[in-house]
């Protein structure tokens, strides 16, 4: 069997497991009382958010931290899975001479980006006093995505070897050292524009998982099957938790999955090389988190609202969009931009 029947196989693979532990983890959730809460949402500085209350006070009390179950089926199977594929025979091909390393950086992103999501969610609903920006203060959240980035750049810097990046139509530029600040950047970017993202039913996770089939074909056309098979694996559980997810939701992310799979989704572009590409399809959780950075700003340095809400999927249904209208029209949307980046990705 070939590597491209086998991850197909495995894509459904993780959608049929994660979907027969779903409905039980939803449950799991409820019983733990872990959910969205009713209290009045804070922002960065801690003030009070009005409108997110009005448009999204009757979603409090629905399940949160379906990420969870994505990370720990998406490590599982590939745990299990890789040995096997290798002993039925399968070449095991990557454009990295140590793939060890390279599952290395995408599971400790993965993971660690995840426990700090989790213990955000886990201070969010639990915690006496509700801190800064959903229970962790604003700099702490940043000191500690910092530290996280760094070590995942230094992971893909000193043993893997990356130090460049590839702009379409201009060639190679090499970065050396300060490549690492820069995939640092990139990593706590998509981390917070994900996060971010994730505020209407399916938003986030559907315009992820549109994303992750535009880089699933680029690591199929360079033959990086370790790569190949944990975008399979995540694309399947991921559809699995957006049937849940969708409007009106019967589970959300948390921080713990936006936080895990936005980092992830950079780190994967670096991975692949076409960080423009990344960039082009990942259009829409970039122009979010500029939304909401330059809001922030303004009210900051201002004292003044540069917008009468953000991010931009929050001025559109206080606008007076249907959160159902947002959402589809930005899938719609994410098809194009994903198109568009594989394109440029391949020229």
């Amino acid at each position: 069997m070939g590597a491209l029947p086998l991850v197909l196989g495995l894509l459904f693979f993780s959608f049929i497991v994660t979907s027969i532990l779903i409905v039980p983890f939803i449950n799991t959730l409820y019983r733990l009382n872990f959910k969205r809460a009713e209290q009045q949402t804070l922002d960065a500085f801690g003030k009070r958010m009005p409108i997110f209350d009005r448009l999204h006070g009757k979603k409090a009390g629905t399940p949160v931290g379906g990420g969870l179950l994505v990370i720990i089926v998406v490590a599982v199977l590939f745990t299990v899975m890789l040995p096997i594929i290798e002993y039925s025979g399968v070449q095991i091909t990557s454009v990295y001479q140590n793939i060890q390393h390279e599952v290395n950086v995408i599971f400790f992103t993965f993971f660690s980006f995840g426990l700090l999501g989790l213990y955000d969610d886990v201070k969010k609903f639990f915690a006496i006093k509700r801190v800064g920006l959903f229970g962790l203060k604003l700099k702490h959240k940043l000191i500690l995505q910092v530290i996280l980035a760094g070590i995942s750049a230094c992971m893909l810097y000193f043993q893997l070897g990356i130090s460049f990046i590839n702009i379409p139509f201009f060639g190679i530029l090499h970065l050396g050292v300060f490549f690492i600040p820069f995939a640092m950047f990139t990593i706590v970017a998509f981390a917070n524009a994900v996060n971010i993202t994730d505020g209407l039913d399916g938003l986030a996770a559907g315009i992820l998982m549109i994303s992750l089939f535009g880089l699933w074909f680029l690591s199929a056309s360079i033959l990086d099957v370790p790569l190949s098979i944990f975008l399979a694996l995540w694309i399947g559980s991921l559809i699995s938790l957006i049937y849940f997810n969708v409007f009106p939701a019967r589970l959300f992310m948390g921080d713990v999955g936006a936080l895990a799979f936005g980092a992830t989704l950079a780190v994967v572009g670096i991975l692949l090389g076409k960080i423009i590409a990344l960039v082009v399809i990942g259009f829409i959780f970039v122009f979010e988190i500029f939304t909401s950075l330059t809001q922030l700003l303004s009210k900051k340095i201002l004292h003044k609202k540069l917008y009468p809400a953000s991010p931009f999927h929050l001025f559109l249904q206080n606008y007076g969009w249907e959160e159902p209208k947002i959402v589809q029209r930005a899938w719609l949307l994410q098809i194009l931009l994903t198109l568009f980046g594989v394109w440029l990705a391949v020229i």
